[in-house]
């Protein structure tokens, strides 16, 4: 919601709101490997990892309400604000994510149960981004354009904060298996990690598929209003995108049985591209078939997010069987600061999108925009993801830890 904020709430042009939302994220590539070679050696009596849920949770949320909470004008000034207020987010959310994926590759050595594990996580996190996604934007609808955005992210300040509050407590009897923090400073830690050849193209293909995911959650909003003609079509296009996730979720763990994480994720990536590639096609479709299409990408994107979830601790319990050393901090920091860098280039890259094909940001809601305009809304939507997830395939051929972590 944030990029439609800044073009048609705070009238910022689409490609400047696309460096606004790119910046602050861009700070975590940065922060993340720290954050995890932090965590790795926390010495806390709760666990290396868990106080960071607490604080750095309820951080979050605090910053995300305030985060829609600012002047719409004069713009320079609410401009400045967003960015202030999503650099704050960017950093808290830094210190809860990557202890938090850190933390699989210690209750368990089990590489299915890990895999278990990551299937109930994508399926919660279906169902949290189901209520957030669907109704941040009947929140706003409902309310209005001048309150309506600061209520939705205090909605959606509260659900963090609830998360925050869940990951926390329901994780307090948690086994956490000891393993030496690794030697070194960050900069030789990092190197090591980079060294790793199955991180680095496990890396390479989630990173670019966050970018394609980026690109089509920032174009839900434009999509409903310039192509299907119906704001409220926004909530709807969310409930496609994720509802199937939450009943797929376990047909993809089942997959993986046969094929392997690799092989599954592979096959839940070629069902996002033709979901995505369906997409092209939007304008001339009715309405239901845009939302099969987009159901379609529900589908793999279900597998998309569980897989590499699952495939992460493998790769760094490995590297820790091997060593004897604790990397995982470091890994999953480097994780994390991939994830976000591309979840933040695809709004980035969906503004840019949009500056090319001429479409007008405006505080008027009844703006008129140009064919080109609505073409680029359309194929930012569908063609870029879906060539953007067939491309990070490429890198995905180089994994090798399936035989080890099946």
């Amino acid at each position: 919601m944030l990029l439609p904020y800044l073009t048609e709430r705070l009238g910022v042009a689409a490609a400047l709101a696309g460096v606004v939302v790119f910046l602050p994220k861009a700070w975590d590539v940065v922060l993340n490997p720290i954050v995890g070679r932090i965590s790795d050696r926390s010495t806390h009596p709760a666990g290396p990892r868990r106080p960071f849920l607490l604080r750095a949770g309820l951080a979050l949320a605090g910053c995300f309400a305030l985060l829609f909470a600012g002047p719409a004008q004069p713009q320079a000034l609410a401009t400045a604000w967003v960015v202030v207020a999503f650099l704050a987010c960017a950093t808290a959310y830094a210190f809860f994510q990557v202890p938090y994926v850190a933390m699989p590759a210690e209750l368990t050595d089990d590489p299915a149960e890990r895999t278990r594990i990551m299937s109930w996580r994508v399926a919660v996190l279906a169902v949290a981004i189901l209520v957030s996604g669907g109704l941040a934007p009947m929140v706003r609808n409902a309310v209005g354009p001048e309150r309506g955005y600061a209520v939705m992210g205090l909605f959606v300040a509260v659900l963090i904060a609830g998360g925050a509050l869940g990951a926390w407590w329901g994780t307090r009897h948690a086994p956490v298996r000891a393993v030496a923090a690794g030697a070194g400073g960050l900069r030789e830690q990092l190197g090591l990690v980079a060294g790793n050849r199955a991180f680095r193209t496990l890396l390479t293909t989630f990173v670019v598929q966050a970018l394609a995911t980026g690109a089509m959650l920032a174009g839900v909003d434009y999509v409903a209003r310039q192509v299907l003609r119906d704001p409220g079509a926004g909530s709807v296009l969310f409930v496609c995108f994720v509802g199937p996730a939450i009943v797929c979720t376990p047909v993809w763990e089942r997959v993986s049985r046969a094929l392997g994480k690799k092989g599954g994720y592979a096959a839940s990536s070629l069902v996002l591209a033709v979901g995505a590639g369906l997409l092209v096609a939007a304008r001339a479709l009715p309405a239901v078939g845009v939302y099969l299409a987009v159901a379609i990408v529900g589908i793999g994107y279900a597998g998309a997010q569980l897989f590499p979830l699952a495939m992460l601790p493998d790769v760094a319990a490995a590297d820790a069987a091997r060593t004897g050393e604790n990397r995982v901090g470091v890994f999953t920091g480097v994780w994390t600061a991939g994830e976000t860098l591309g979840m933040a280039l695809g709004p980035f890259v969906y503004g840019l999108v949009l500056a090319a094909g001429g479409y007008v940001s405006s505080t008027d809601s009844a703006a008129v925009q140009s064919d080109a305009a609505v073409w680029a809304v359309t194929l930012g939507f569908s063609a870029v993801p879906a060539v953007l997830v067939l491309l990070s395939l490429l890198a995905l051929r180089g994994y090798r830890v399936e035989r080890m972590a099946r």
